[in-house]
């Protein structure tokens, strides 16, 4: 006690200019919300997540640590897309440096190549940031603000092998009229499945005359390609920084086809935490598996 006492004293703590106090004392972080942003108010932060549906926000003594907490949320979780050929201004939760061909976080369950084993093994963790509100009935939609919301889930059994077996889930809500199962066709791969999925929700949503769409994934690898990848290779003719042809370029095409004139809010949820969106994704991805090739 004594020994950070004289730290104090010898060393003081003096915020700087970024992290002076706001005019009511505090900081008060909107990550969740109809504008993101930091208010030094309680009135302004009000306005921004009142009656607004899974708002999150929360206060802090710094602006410094206000807008952390809004980062983390951007890094980790949330990613819109509106097109392709204009940079999103976001924090990237991936460093710069990391390209496509090169994409291989330890803590990720599977490497860009498809090279891992069975992603319908599961694996459970605790995880209570996102929030789920299934749709009153099963002929209505979840929105979060303006945006409909959809899970959406690839698996592959055997992944890798001869014997490899791949399914798409695509999920609306409890009994939803449009929760898909289908058996994916051509290569059976867990990044093509993940794809595939995504494509398939946004199908949907136009068939719907939905252009506002959140798209859960527990893909980081497809919302990566989706926002960041796709606009490079555009520009690189469809070829890698290393100038190699670009792994599954076809899936790849189509989404950022299907994506034109869409408003999607890509979020990342983890696989196998128990959300009953991502899970029931999952169990119609695994039914997809089963079913036979036509």
């Amino acid at each position: 006690m004594w020994r950070r006492i004289l730290a104090l004293l010898v060393h003081p703590f003096f915020p700087t200019s970024s992290e002076a106090l706001g005019s009511g004392g505090m900081f008060y972080a909107v990550r969740r919300g109809r504008r993101i942003g930091v208010y030094e108010t309680w009135d302004e932060c009000n306005e921004q997540v009142h009656r607004y549906q899974h708002a999150s926000f929360k206060k802090f003594a710094t602006k410094k640590q206000a807008w952390a907490f809004i980062n983390e949320e951007s890094a980790e979780s949330s990613i819109s897309s509106t097109g392709f050929g204009e940079k999103q201004n976001y924090h990237s939760y991936y460093s710069n440096k990391t390209t496509s061909e090169s994409y291989n976080p330890r803590s990720h369950k599977r490497r860009y190549e498809e090279l891992s084993g069975n992603k319908c093994t599961n694996k459970r963790v605790k995880y209570t940031d996102v929030p789920y509100t299934p749709p009153p009935n099963k002929n209505e939609f979840s929105y979060e603000g303006d945006y409909v919301a959809v899970y959406t889930d690839g698996c592959c059994s055997s992944n890798g092998r001869q014997a490899a077996r791949a399914g798409t889930g695509v999920y609306w809500g409890p009994d939803h009229f449009l929760n898909n199962s289908e058996r994916l066709h051509g290569r059976q791969t867990n990044q093509r499945a993940e794809i595939h999925a995504a494509c398939k929700a946004i199908e949907q949503a136009k068939s719907q005359n939905i252009r506002k769409l959140t798209i859960y994934t527990d893909s980081k690898f497809t919302i990566k390609g989706v926002t960041s990848w796709i606009p490079n290779w555009k520009i690189n003719g469809w070829k890698t920084s290393a100038g190699k042809e670009v792994t599954n370029k076809e899936d790849f095409e189509r989404l950022a086809k299907l994506s034109e004139g869409m408003d999607i809010q890509w979020m990342h949820v983890p696989g196998h935490a128990g959300f009953p969106g991502n899970e029931a994704a999952d169990r119609l991805a695994k039914e997809g598996a089963g079913k036979s090739l036509f």
